[in-house]
């Protein structure tokens, strides 16, 4: 049974062989097909869907940093798993502080009853935000490891593109990773991607990266309806992973473009070895499925 939520705020294509997905920025194909002036995407609807778990030493810093960006329809979506250091009360108090006064508030948070996952929460947030009609979905972190400064870079690649995925990507040209990351962390991320990509046949440099930019048409094609339930396998961080190759399988083109991608602020990771499991299995599921 899905825990019960409420929401607070103020104010690639056949079955057989996954098709491939197009050349993609930083592995030869530069995004420069059309020059787009900053008037014609800063307009651009956008929600940004942000599951926290124990993040209230992380959030404030990330809700000013994305609402100080030149975005003036950019919406922050929070959902939170009823997090025990009172991040749900006190995304509550941020929606407040920036409300606009009007019937589109700026932030809104959705609040869960209980904890399933990175991935489960994502599925609802997104569905939430296609819902209220939101062109494009935007995931990212709590913990500011996705860097804000490159929301508008996302932005401009799809609307210079095309693309209905763009990628913030931490493993093509020009992108860079912390340098709080360790060698075993460097070659566990870099091994899991190859892990997958070998399996699933995905040409995407960052197949497991959280930072993605998403037209609606795509996430709806791909299963994320917003009045279905739940069809990922998925509950955990190896969401990235499915629906990317969802994406893929139905033919839709998808960009990368580089990030530096930072160390969490402040808190520890959520990512344990039952995950790490799903992580590794989820490939050979969805193989096997022929989804």
């Amino acid at each position: 049974m899905e825990p019960a939520q409420t929401v607070t705020g103020s104010g690639m294509a056949t079955l057989g062989k996954p098709a491939a997905l197009p050349p993609l920025a930083g592995a030869g194909r530069l995004v420069t097909s059309r020059r787009v002036r900053y008037r014609d995407w800063s307009g651009t609807a956008v929600t940004v869907v942000m599951p926290t778990y124990n993040e209230a030493g992380n959030l404030p810093g990330m809700v000013a940093a994305l609402m100080a960006l030149p975005l003036p329809r950019l919406r922050l979506l929070i959902v939170d798993d009823d997090s025990p250091d009172g991040t749900g009360p006190l995304a509550d108090r941020l929606a407040d502080r920036y409300a606009t006064g009007t019937d589109s508030p700026r932030i809104e948070v959705l609040h869960r009853d209980g904890k399933e996952g990175l991935g489960r929460a994502y599925e609802a947030g997104m569905r939430h935000a296609l819902a209220a009609g939101a062109p494009y979905v935007l995931q990212m972190d709590a913990d500011g490891s996705h860097p804000a400064t490159a929301v508008c870079s996302l932005l401009e690649t799809a609307h210079r593109s095309g693309a209905g995925l763009v990628v913030g990507s931490r493993y093509v040209r020009g992108a860079s990773l912390s340098g709080g990351w360790g060698v075993h962390r460097r070659l566990l991320s870099s091994w899991g991607n190859a892990y997958a990509r070998s399996i699933l046949r995905v040409p995407l440099r960052d197949l497991t990266g959280g930072f993605n930019l998403w037209r609606a048409d795509v996430l709806r094609t791909v299963g994320l309806t917003a009045e279905g339930g739940r069809s990922l396998r998925s509950a955990g961080y190896a969401f990235q992973v499915e629906l990317k190759y969802r994406a893929a399988r139905k033919g839709f083109e998808a960009v990368e473009v580089p990030i530096r991608f930072g160390e969490r602020l402040r808190g520890s990771s959520k990512m344990s070895l039952a995950v790490q499991w799903e992580a590794a299995l989820l490939p050979w599921r969805l193989l096997l499925a022929g989804r």
